[in-house]
């Protein structure tokens, strides 16, 4: 089955689970950095895990966004969460 092909709602909701999923990735290293949890080397690729888990639901999204036919409750959904996605990204990029 085309990704094209599978249901917005369905969509949408792995894309939040996989953009929460990364945002929590990302800030385990931030809290790490201060509370001293486990070693600073051992837990690093935690970033590039969490942006790239990032990056895959924001592709989902954009991925909705994209379809022809949707409703605009569905639509609206897509654009919150791509604008979401992109601060988040854009302040782990910064950080």
């Amino acid at each position: 089955m085309s990704w094209m092909e599978k249901d917005e709602g369905k969509l949408l909701r792995m894309s939040f689970y996989f953009g929460l999923v990364g945002i929590v990735a990302c800030l385990l290293p931030l809290f790490n950095r201060d509370l001293n949890f486990w070693e600073q080397g051992n837990i690093f690729f935690l970033t590039g895990l969490g942006m790239g888990l990032q990056l895959f639901a924001l592709s989902i999204s954009v991925l909705v966004l994209r379809k022809r036919g949707i409703s605009f409750e569905t639509r609206s959904r897509a654009k919150r969460m791509i604008i979401v996605l992109a601060i988040s990204l854009f302040f782990f990029f910064v950080i």
